[in-house]
């Protein structure tokens, strides 16, 4: 059977190069029979990339079947991945985020955790002297995820490992970073077609805190006016999704690429109490910023108190 690869629901950028690349390994490297497939529309700079680097869209599933071979990268958390994962046939597991716990496989498997930015990185990591068989548009969707993590290494979670490897590849492009960087927000910042709920979930997910439930959202911008301008409509549509989604609460959190700060809206009191307890905020209205916060990974998610 082919192997399936693919990475976590509302796929980001890295959620949705990453399988792409992965997938070229298998088939070309190891000579495999190997498709990376999505768990979700890809989000805005996820289409950029593929419109930028050429790339078909993967195709869309909504689960997988049992003895199912796959691979999947870029989390490692049942809750995010499709219902009936603990049945198929797990291969390996390529992430760098922590280790949540849940997944059950067949058998012994490979499995690559490391503290690094980008699972891309760690893909390249792994491919070792291969790397270099990489053709172009493979090498420019590792870039473009290592950029779109790190938020052109802004984020915290920036290392000098990802950095050197975005570099290096975009030397092997010819591309200039901050130029292709400004390609990759601006269409990250173009949200104008979609929905509230469907901007609340483009970038998501579930984290239980001391039995309550936040389904945590960012949205990363170089316009959050852009955003900011639906506050009313995108705090109305909070409790729908929450509602909808089976959690108490969202946290929607606009990353501003270029100030570097996050505007966390506050519909109600138990956010103000989360603004206050996680952060050290002092909330008046129904917006808090908060100077610094970039990364959810490293920075909200740990920080969360309720």
């Amino acid at each position: 059977m082919t192997i399936q690869v693919f990475g976590h629901k509302s796929p980001d950028t890295d959620s949705t190069g990453s399988p792409i690349i992965w997938a070229w390994y298998l088939n070309e490297v190891k000579g495999e029979n190997a498709e990376a497939v999505l768990l979700g529309e890809p989000n805005t700079e996820a289409a950029f990339m593929l419109d930028r680097w050429d790339l078909p869209k993967p195709r869309l599933i909504d689960g997988v079947e049992d003895g199912q071979p796959c691979v999947v990268v870029d989390t490692n958390n049942p809750a995010e991945l499709p219902e009936g994962i603990n049945g198929a046939d797990i291969r390996a597991i390529i992430d760098h985020h922590k280790l949540v716990g849940g997944i059950e496989t067949k058998g012994p498997i490979d499995i690559t955790i490391r503290p690094l930015a980008c699972t891309a990185t760690i893909m390249l990591d792994l491919m070792g002297d291969d790397a270099a068989k990489m053709p172009d548009w493979a090498k420019g969707a590792a870039l473009t995820c290592i950029l779109s993590d790190t938020l052109e290494f802004r984020s915290p979670t920036t290392t000098d490992h990802d950095r050197a490897t975005a570099t290096r590849l975009a030397a092997d492009l010819g591309l200039d970073i901050s130029d292709y960087a400004a390609e990759m927000f601006a269409a990250k910042s173009d949200v104008s077609a979609f929905s509230d709920a469907e901007l609340i979930r483009m970038d998501s997910k579930q984290y239980e805190v001391n039995g309550t439930k936040f389904r945590v959202s960012v949205l990363e911008t170089t316009a959050p006016a852009m955003v900011l301008d639906r506050k009313a409509s995108l705090i109305d549509s909070m409790s729908a999704v929450a509602s909808e989604d089976g959690v108490d609460q969202v946290l929607l959190f606009v990353v501003d690429i270029l100030n570097e700060e996050a505007t966390l809206l506050v519909p109600n009191d138990l956010v103000k109490t989360v603004a206050e307890k996680s952060f050290g905020a002092t909330v008046s209205g129904d917006t808090v910023v908060l100077p610094g916060v970039m990364s959810r990974k490293k920075q909200i998610i740990p920080n969360l108190s309720v």
